[in-house]
């Protein structure tokens, strides 16, 4: 497979004084795969999906997507890059703007960023598209008349991901997308995810620090510790055999059920 994203020796500091949140950081995010990355507050975790969504640039090191700095060139190219490339976040309700019913909050993404589609392409209307993505987190149509505060936490995730799935990205950026949910409605939106990945072939980056979500979502894994990388490989592989003690810790972590 061909990398989509390439970090090369990042390293990022939020002022020349402060220490960096990155250093050296290296991997590689493929092209339809789902990656994991996992670390403490203060890990860097966050960092790193400003950069790749170029929100911020790399102090030093490159930062790639395709061969060029995300969200760089003219405003076609970066118009272009954001449709690509969607985010979703931790708290849904900050994320939606109460005061838009959840029709305007779907279609936003295509007011702004435009369709996507060239010259000759057949244009699906803006409100199937708005159909479209709802029915792909599972919601009914008349969610579109409703506002935000009118669902539940996980409802309103699952609205959160439909907007970003609007403009049928190729990337999907997750930052802790459920650790504010209860644990059941955890693993819907977990289950949601997999199944969007798999349906729509997109790469899928998930930012937590609950290596039991990444287990069950991600088939690669970066462990960030104090801005660098400490462990890194198939998801499989690094929690049978984790290559630093911090890693071990994190899956010690991991809540278990007693043994009857």
């Amino acid at each position: 497979m061909s990398a989509l994203f390439t970090l090369d020796g990042v390293s990022h500091h939020y002022r020349r004084s402060a220490p960096a949140a990155l250093q050296d950081v290296t991997f590689a995010i493929e092209a339809g795969r789902s990656l994991g990355l996992v670390g403490e507050s203060g890990s860097g975790k966050t960092t790193v999906l400003s950069l790749l969504l170029g929100l911020r640039r790399p102090s030093a090191g490159t930062v790639l997507f395709e061969g060029a700095a995300p969200a760089s060139g003219t405003r076609g190219a970066v118009q272009a890059f954001r449709r690509a490339v969607q985010p979703v976040y931790q708290d849904p309700f900050a994320s939606l703007d109460p005061r838009q019913r959840v029709d305007s909050v779907l279609a936003e993404p295509l007011r702004w960023l435009g369709d996507g589609h060239g010259d000759g392409e057949a244009r699906p209307s803006r409100g199937d598209r708005v159909v479209e993505a709802l029915r792909d987190v599972e919601l009914d149509p008349d969610a579109l008349l409703r506002y935000p505060h009118e669902f539940s936490g996980g409802q309103r995730q699952r609205i959160a991901i439909a907007r970003a799935l609007i403009t049928r990205p190729r990337v999907l950026l997750a930052d802790e997308p459920v650790s504010a949910l209860d644990l059941s409605t955890r693993l819907d939106i977990v289950r949601l995810l997999a199944r969007l990945q798999a349906e729509h072939g997109m790469t899928l980056v998930m930012v937590s620090h609950d290596l039991s979500i990444v287990a069950e979502l991600c088939a690669d894994v970066v462990v960030l510790q104090g801005g660098r990388v400490v462990d890194a490989g198939r998801t499989a592989d690094v929690l049978a055999h984790p290559r630093n003690a911090y890693t071990r810790a994190l899956i010690d972590a991991v809540p278990r059920l007693p043994q009857a």
